[in-house]
């Protein structure tokens, strides 16, 4: 695990200084349920995550014990990426933040367990 001065003793401020900005639950949630282990595969997702945020969340992950990465190739050298049980264990959280944004915000939901996906309301919602 990294060295880490948390500006807080809070636990949800320190989770979130480690999972909470825009694009690393996206980027556990490809790992997770969409197959996604390489860097390339990862950039393509719906989200289009710049190059150097991904490489940049992928170490910190790696940092973290969340993510394992493992060389696949040699020349040039290429990695996958592999969820550790640490990230695995972030999935209860990531199907709460899904079944809230399906309900409150019109959002698609995804099963894991099928793989089936239900499209979210491409409308604009209220938020109240």
């Amino acid at each position: 695990m990294a060295k880490h001065d948390f500006r807080s003793t809070c636990s949800i401020a320190r989770a979130l200084e480690i999972v909470g900005d825009k694009w690393t639950l996206l980027v556990i949630r490809d790992l997770m349920w969409h197959g996604k282990n390489t860097f390339q595969a990862l950039q393509d997702s719906a989200e289009h995550i710049p190059s150097n945020i991904l490489s940049e969340r992928l170490k910190r992950l790696v940092a973290w014990d969340l993510v394992r990465r493992e060389a696949y190739q040699q020349n040039p050298v290429r990695h996958s990426y592999h969820l550790t049980d640490k990230g695995r264990s972030l999935e209860p959280v990531l199907l709460q933040i899904m079944a809230w944004g399906h309900k409150r915000l019109g959002g698609g939901r995804y099963d894991p367990g099928s793989g089936r996906s239900w499209t979210g309301r491409a409308t604009a919602v209220r938020f109240d």
